[in-house]
């Protein structure tokens, strides 16, 4: 039984982690962290890491961004495998990563559902041929309106995904209001919509003369996300240090 360490315990996607945990015969979750402090679960919760005392074979993290490099130096330090599932992360957070995957084990993904990222590896094989034959392409990714930031590491991601298959020659935009010209083809242009309790919508338009393709995933609960961690962190426990991603786990 593989021990998990649960950072960000009691956030939504805390709740929804534990919940399903409890039906995974490949892992439990032996303890919990969360800065809001002890609060009833089925396992203890600490409010900072230096207090944990249960030895754990893998991290699932969905927290946010500013307890990021806090997480980051304490697996490395302890080589403890972690899951990384929060998204916002700056620059110099990325490279802090990257860092730390020499330490221990990191799988950072944008997105943890299965169908996301079976949906990268299509644009990477669409992509080209689309551009090719003179099609466009745009995002639009809607989210819940406690979401904080914008756009969605997924749009980020599969925006990506577009680029690099066409030698990372687009430009991404996110704002055409302070100008006015014809919009240029190697463009890529990302809009957001925040509102209600929209769990994740993300839509990739190809638009070409006379006819659209557009490649979407609806997100109906965030049991998907949980879901794709558990396999994830089944997967991480016991790897050498390195950088992995959901990629990694569906191969």
């Amino acid at each position: 039984m593989i021990r998990v360490l649960l950072h960000g315990a009691c956030g939504r996607m805390g709740h929804v982690i534990a919940d399903l945990a409890n039906a995974d015969e490949r892992l439990t979750i032996v303890e919990g962290v969360d800065a809001r402090g002890e609060q009833y679960a089925d396992f203890p919760v600490r409010k900072d890491l230096s207090a944990c005392t249960e030895k754990a074979d893998v991290v699932i993290d969905f927290s946010n961004a500013s307890a990021a490099d806090h997480l980051l130096d304490y697996c490395a330090a302890k080589g403890l495998p972690v899951v990384l599932c929060t998204t916002g992360l700056s620059d110099a957070q990325i490279s802090h990563v990257n860092e730390a995957a020499k330490k221990t084990a990191v799988l950072r993904s944008a997105n943890m559902s299965i169908g996301i990222n079976l949906l990268l590896k299509i644009l990477k094989e669409a992509a080209p041929k689309l551009a090719a034959a003179g099609f466009d392409c745009e995002i639009v990714e809607m989210h819940h309106n406690n979401k904080l930031d914008a756009p969605s590491g997924t749009a980020l991601a599969l925006a990506d995904a577009v680029n690099s298959s066409l030698d990372n020659t687009c430009d991404y935009v996110y704002d055409r209001t302070k100008r006015r010209e014809k919009r240029p083809k190697n463009e890529i242009g990302i809009s957001s919509v925040r509102a209600g309790s929209i769990v994740g919508d993300h839509d990739v338009i190809f638009a070409g003369q006379d006819e659209v393709v557009t490649f979407t995933h609806r997100a109906y609960s965030r049991n998907i996300f949980a879901k794709g961690a558990l396999t994830a962190a089944a997967y991480l426990a016991g790897k050498p240090a390195g950088l992995y991603d959901m990629q990694d786990v569906l191969a």
